[in-house]
């Protein structure tokens, strides 16, 4: 069963059961009663990092789901994701969250809004380290300055790039650190010792009620991540500027029998970027429309006709109002 089979037959379920509450874009809330619910681990687990650290990747592994969009160039993930992972001992809500930067423009400070907002509910969290970088200092700056005061996992990441000799050194170093409760070292990519991470995780849980049924997988809307999935694409086939100025809105979304009906604008912010999407004579939207229904129909587990346009928005990185209308709030 794919991703969106599973995110429709639980929308359809809470529907016709009369329980749910639909909220914006075909999102649904859970109102179960009190005896539905029943003591387990449960808690939010935030990622936190440096751009490109991979905690995408990590979101993905530890779900055994491709949720996050991944990309080799930093900034990617733009917005928080929430995954959801139950089982009969624990519910663990894992948010991917920005690399951690300095603010440029307002598209910025929404990004780490959504970082702050993730700092201020985690049950526990987990910092990220890149072993590629040369010495933890970087990390290890950002890492105190958010003064966290819940239990903090340590993870350094990239094992498979590295020798033996600096994932040790930077082990040593992050648990010798005020900040830190634990401390391992993964290679999320290979998926390898994740599995020690998530035992860790699951040691620190609070006890409590879950937060979602058993069957979600995530709190976001599907046509978020069809409109991520455009995102990576334009991340992939485009150099320099253009994935950083550009943003992706999901216009329609319809399902009929025969297939899924897409229709997507591409937002740049000059006439030059919209040309180089476009590419001569419409290669390059083409290329990119084709890379992206590949994935979404994998996505969604059926055909789909996907329409892509691209609009000029003049500086849209720095309008509050436009920012809103694609979906940062």
């Amino acid at each position: 069963m794919t991703l969106h089979q599973t995110l429709f037959r639980k929308r359809k379920r809470v529907e016709d059961a009369g329980l749910g509450k639909k909220r914006s874009k075909g999102l649904y809330t859970l109102s179960l009663a009190p005896h539905a619910l029943y003591i387990m681990k449960a808690g939010f687990v935030n990622i936190f990092g440096k751009p490109n650290a991979g905690k995408s990747t990590l979101l993905n592994a530890l779900l055994g789901e491709k949720l996050a969009i991944i990309s080799s160039k930093v900034q990617t993930t733009r917005h928080r994701i929430k995954g959801i992972l139950t089982t009969k001992e624990y519910q663990i809500i894992i948010s991917d969250t920005p690399g951690i930067i300095e603010p440029k423009y307002k598209l910025h400070e929404k990004m780490m809004t959504a970082v702050k907002e993730a700092l201020e509910d985690a049950d526990v969290a987990i910092l990220l380290h890149d072993l590629t970088d040369k010495d933890t200092t970087e990390s290890h700056e950002i890492f105190a300055a958010l003064k966290l005061k819940v239990p903090v996992l340590v993870v350094c990441n990239k094992t498979d790039k590295v020798g033996k000799e600096r994932t040790e050194t930077a082990l040593s170093f992050f648990k010798q650190q005020q900040y830190c409760t634990g401390a391992v070292a993964i290679s999320a990519i290979k998926n390898q010792h994740t599995d020690e991470l998530l035992k860790k995780i699951t040691d620190l849980l609070p006890e409590g009620q879950p937060f979602f049924a058993e069957d979600d997988i995530t709190d976001l809307p599907v046509r978020f991540f069809v409109g991520e999935m455009i995102r990576e694409k334009i991340y992939e086939l485009y150099e320099e500027e253009i994935p950083y100025h550009t943003t992706v809105l999901v216009q329609e979304f319809k399902e009929k029998s025969t297939l899924v009906k897409i229709q997507a604008d591409i937002i740049v912010q000059r006439d030059t970027q919209k040309g180089i999407i476009l590419g001569e004579k419409g290669q390059g939207i083409k290329t990119l429309g084709m890379a992206a229904r590949t994935e979404i129909e994998k996505f969604l587990g059926r055909k789909i006709f996907l329409e892509l346009f691209v609009k000029v928005k003049p500086k849209w990185r720095d309008n509050d109002t436009h920012l809103k209308e694609y979906g940062y709030h």
